[in-house]
């Protein structure tokens, strides 16, 4: 091989380094002003959060909204090439499994110390708001919605009662796991009894609540309260109880990829989440604000005048799988 062809050859081989550099630089760039976040809605709040974090920072949120089911299982099919940064979900059990499964960061976002007790998990999961699980019934064909989950078994209730299922909603899972917890000796007779007294699992929390909405069924067990006040403020003919013997409040947990390729920013945006703003917003879609010091929305009953299940939630991440068979062989 000549000089004059070697000269070329090295030329080229320069300018082709030089050209890759330059695409992983701006792909660098790109990103850089970036932060990736997968939340398990509801999609006006995590659209508000989103939109007020980049009118605050300048930093671009790259926004996928989805169910607690559907961000996990992207999470998992990306594990090869990971894409998030952020992820927000309406399990607090999901958000420790991913933890156990070693994929979180350790951080602790400004404001943190202001959450309700036990909202804060060694500073890998950080539950920045929350809902309850209660009973709403349709008020143009039910006076007396009754007072107890046992209550919905009895015959005056046959044929009329709906639940999301625990296989398609975060939220159920976790209160059907809660109550088993809570009433080892007797929770699988009450859910063999609302079998029989003809309960409807009827998909998610929304179409759940549509169906009340609609009186396809006239009261649904287990739905996330907001969707419930929501509707409410709207007009339509529900109304919503919690339970005498208690019911489980879900911290909705914020955390941090530890694969995030945008550390920086997804610390911002958690230090965001548990600001003034990003609170006041969780307030005004009818969700518990994380932090104790920011009041709930006026038309919804505060958290602290709930009574909430002392669960287990160690317990309840380890064994909702197993409780979620034993409910859909019920159910079959």
């Amino acid at each position: 091989m000549n000089k004059q062809v070697v000269r070329t050859v090295f030329a080229v081989s320069v300018m082709l380094l030089i050209s890759v550099s330059l695409i992983f630089a701006a792909g660098a760039a790109e990103r850089a002003d970036r932060v990736v976040v997968y939340s398990a809605g509801p999609g006006s709040l995590s659209s508000m959060i989103a939109e007020g974090f980049e009118a605050k920072t300048g930093i671009t949120v790259d926004l996928f909204q989805g169910t607690t089911g559907s961000v996990v299982g992207r999470l998992e099919a990306e594990q090869n090439n990971p894409q998030a940064d952020v992820v927000v979900l309406a399990s607090w059990p999901a958000g420790m499994d991913l933890m156990n499964k070693g994929w979180l960061e350790q951080y602790k976002p400004e404001n943190a110390d202001l959450l309700q007790d036990g909202w804060n998990l060694d500073n890998y999961i950080f539950g920045y708001s929350a809902s309850a699980l209660g009973v709403t019934y349709n008020t143009d064909h039910i006076t007396d919605p009754g007072n107890d989950w046992t209550d919905y078994a009895q015959p005056r209730f046959k044929d009329i009662v709906a639940m999301p299922d625990p296989a398609a909603s975060g939220s159920a899972l976790d209160f059907l796991a809660g109550y088993v917890y809570t009433f080892p000796d007797t929770a699988w007779d009450l859910f063999q009894g609302l079998r029989d007294n003809g309960l409807e699992v009827a998909g998610a929390n929304r179409p759940a609540l549509n169906s009340v909405i609609t009186a396809a069924n006239y009261l649904v067990l287990a739905g996330v309260d907001y969707m419930a006040y929501g509707d409410m403020a709207i007009g339509n003919p529900i109304d919503i109880i919690y339970p005498a013997s208690g019911t489980v409040v879900n911290p909705r947990p914020a955390m941090i990829m530890k694969s995030s390729r945008n550390m920086e920013n997804a610390k911002k945006f958690l230090d965001y989440m548990l600001s003034d703003e990003a609170q006041d917003f969780v307030a005004s879609v009818y969700i518990i604000p994380g932090r104790k010091d920011v009041p709930a929305h006026p038309d919804r009953v505060a958290y602290e005048d709930i009574n909430v299940f002392d669960v287990d939630w160690e317990w309840m991440t380890k064994n909702q799988s197993s409780i979620n068979e034993e409910f859909q062989r019920i159910f079959r």
